[in-house]
């Protein structure tokens, strides 16, 4: 079992701040929660405790500060699940009840009062009790919320129904209607149900962040092969390997630990932390890093950094690190139920003692049931659904031009983005190396030049070779199998192809074989410029010609830069790649700012950097380099076409990994956030008509009091036009010309 960096934030439990503290890493626990896990809150990070519970402040579930290896069943989202699908079929058989119950006439009103107590009993005090909660917590820490709201208003419709089939007597005449006092056991059933599904989504959103440390901890081989003292070779479990031992690593494994290569040669793809698309040469004395793959050659290697000293465990705990930094933007509704919840509140008072003192006999019963009609009236049915609503719709509409949201947060923060930062591999570029040119040299041509050393390569696996036999067959040159082959070690080929002796590689081969490569110097000079890796081939000891191969711009990246810059985006790229190549790829697509050569921890200070200057920032990988820097940008972009590691970092997947697809998901943001608003300016309208009437302003008027019915007409009124209008988005317009 790999070890995994989980109590990293044992140390920081009184540590209000975000530091590492260089904690050894803890073995895994099969899922078990291990002695000293620590859970925080995603938007107040201050708040730490050693079990999981609610956020005493917002009531949003707590969670590890360092997922394990394996899936954590989250026992908040499974006891929901159960909640909300047991009490589900209740709730709509209450609505019905409730909506066509007199028009059926099975049963007399009173009798179906007590059919609806029955069977409304179980949603409120079983599915809806982890509210009711919530919201007295949300009393106790002065903080209102979403939460008073709903556990005031479901908790006063429940009360006074209860109160209503009990005790009907206790009611004056005028709040008698079609034979019984009319009860509101429906609203609390559905908003019950509502909120339910609401937290849900929430949750499922939620529980994938942690798949993003769970990717990255399945990248270390679970084993490594170690040579002992009698030069025995055995397969030990990664957590056994200490520094200093002997590894062989065979062509296809992944290098076990972080050390430096003591015999044998290989190239060595590195992507998955460079980003660097093609395979570096490996010699005697030349650093491996762990969880990387070795392409060709067998290499012994000593280690010298295991567990959470590696490379990848370091990018692990800047991920968590990240993602806990990056608290999701606390919600809209919420924010707006802060100031409401006083209001309503404040409403019932006045209500209570407005009738109390100055009303009709009995004046304190009208009291008490008026206030309670303002409470429920005020109760957040369409502000429940105001933004969950909105969200599904946008997601569901993203997904269909290729762009998948994962959270509410990244829906919301995308619109404010200023600043794109883009990775170079497999983002701008294809990610994979692909012939580009030959250049022939005395009286070889082009086509001679790349056939010799396609015919040559088909003994090669190494993956520029592969660009190169590809390239030939496409231009339907014919190639004839190699009489002699061998490697030179990492710096490129020999053989003898139609008894001719060929060298192709790079110019330390070339001085090897004593071949001068000064007449095409300026070419493969300019080759380079371009971004291209170039090879040399020697015919008989004789330069023949170069080969450049490189990894070519994606074709809508040009485009998309275009669109992003019209929206006033700075474009920023970082790359791991050389910076010659980089820089030439930032000409070519007009980027003026280019940062080459940059590790994963460079890419995350760069994202910190720009964020302490003001500015929201959006980052665009595909690769476990980039994971730390999308965990902690204000929206990660991920390239559907990259690492699982990347998808699961960012909150914004593209899934043909076209660029394109940004200025898709920013309008979708603009017009989502638009949605929202006009959604809380409906319940708003709708609850802010309805509180004057329940508190009985308009009775010494007309002697209306709020009839129950019109109560529960503007809930439902409400609420469908909260979902009209957020199915209205599925038409909106986006951008032309994108995917």
């Amino acid at each position: 079992m790999t070890p995994t960096p989980m109590n990293i934030g044992a140390a920081a439990t009184h540590d209000h701040h975000h530091h590492v503290h260089g904690q050894a890493p803890a073995a895994s626990t099969g899922g078990k929660d291990p002695a000293g896990t620590v859970y925080t809150c995603p938007m107040h990070p201050e708040i730490r405790q050693d079990h999981p519970g609610n956020c005493p402040k917002c009531g949003m579930a707590l969670e590890p500060l360092m997922p394990t290896a394996e899936a954590d069943d989250n026992p908040e989202l499974a006891d929901f699940q159960r909640r909300f699908w047991w009490t589900l079929p209740l709730s709509i058989v209450v609505t019905v009840l409730a909506m066509f119950g007199h028009d059926l006439g099975w049963f007399d009103m009173a009798t179906q009062s007590w059919i609806e107590l029955v069977l409304t009993a179980p949603i409120v005090l079983w599915a809806g009790w982890p509210f009711f909660v919530r919201g007295a917590q949300s009393v106790v820490n002065r903080s209102p919320n979403m939460w008073t709201l709903i556990s005031l208003g479901t908790g006063s419709a429940f009360v006074y129904s209860v109160v209503a089939t009990l005790a009907p007597q206790v009611f004056p005449e005028s709040f008698v209607s079609m034979g019984r006092v009319a009860v509101y056991f429906e609203a609390a059933a559905v908003i019950i149900s509502l909120t339910l599904l609401g937290q849900l989504l929430e949750l499922k959103a939620r529980s994938q962040t942690s798949a993003a440390i769970r990717s990255l901890l399945g990248l270390a081989p679970r084993t490594a092969r170690r040579i002992t003292a009698d030069g025995q070779e055995e397969d030990v479990p990664l957590a056994h390997v200490h520094v200093g031992d002997l590894l062989r690593v065979r062509p296809g494994e992944k290098v076990p630990t972080d050390g430096t290569v003591v015999e044998g040669s290989s190239a060595v793809d590195e992507s998955m932390l460079t980003g660097e698309p093609l395979p570096v040469s490996k010699r005697v004395g030349d650093p491996l890093i762990g969880a990387t793959l070795n392409t060709s050659g067998a290499l012994v290697m000593r280690s010298e950094r295991v567990g959470s000293g590696t490379v990848l465990s370091q990018i692990v705990q800047m991920v968590a690190l990240a993602q806990r930094s990056r608290a999701p933007m606390q919600r809209m509704a919420d924010q707006v139920a802060g100031y409401f919840v006083v209001g309503v509140v404040v409403a019932a008072l006045l209500t209570f003692f407005g009738w109390g003192l100055f009303g009709p006999e009995p004046s304190w019963v009208y009291a008490l049931i008026n206030a309670v009609a303002v409470l429920i009236i005020a109760c957040p049915c369409a502000l429940g659904l105001a933004t969950p609503m909105s969200i599904m719709v946008a997601t569901g509409r993203g997904a269909t031009r290729g762009v998948l949201f994962r959270d509410a947060a990244a829906i919301e923060n995308l619109r404010k983005v200023d600043t794109l930062i883009v990775d170079k591999t497999g983002t701008l570029t294809e990610g994979r190396p692909r012939f580009d040119r030959a250049v022939g040299q005395g009286h070889f041509s082009e086509d001679e030049v790349l056939r010799l050393a396609a015919s040559l390569d088909q003994g090669s696996e190494h993956p520029l070779a592969a660009a190169i036999v590809a390239a030939a067959k496409e231009q339907g040159l014919a190639l004839v199998a190699p009489e002699r082959f061998d490697s030179a070690s990492g710096i490129g080929v020999k053989g003898v192809v139609e008894s001719k002796s060929l060298a192709l590689g790079n110019a330390a081969l070339m001085q090897q074989i004593g071949v001068d490569v000064s007449p095409l110097a300026h070419e493969a000079e300019a080759l380079r410029a371009r971004g291209a890796s170039v090879m040399h081939l020697a015919v008989d000891k004789a330069l023949a010609g170069l080969l450049a191969v490189s990894d070519p711009v994606k074709a809508t990246t040009a485009e998309a830069l275009a669109s992003l810059r019209e929206a006033h985006i700075r474009v920023i790229m970082a790359t791991g790649d050389g910076l010659t190549t980089a820089r030439s790829v930032g000409e070519r697509l007009g980027i003026d700012e280019v940062h080459g050569e940059v590790k994963p921890a460079d890419k995350l200070a760069l994202v910190e950097k720009l964020q302490a200057e003001g500015r929201v920032v959006a980052m665009a990988g595909d690769g476990i380099n980039d994971a730390p820097a999308l965990a902690r940008a204000n929206v990660g972009i991920a390239m559907g076409t990259g690492t699982d590691v990347a998808m699961n970092s960012a909150q914004l997947t593209l899934i043909k990994g076209d660029l394109r697809g940004i200025a898709v998901a920013r309008s979708l943001s603009e017009d989502t956030v638009a949605n929202m608003k006009q959604n809380l300016a409906f319940a708003f309208v709708y609850n802010a008509l309805g509180i004057p009437l329940a508190a009985g302003l308009l009775y010494p008027f007309t002697g209306w009091l709020l009839s129950p019915m019109i109560a529960a007409l503007a809930m439902s009124l409400s609420s469908a036009s909260v979902i009209g209008n957020a199915l209205r988005l599925r038409g909106a317009k986006v951008p032309h010309g994108t995917p």
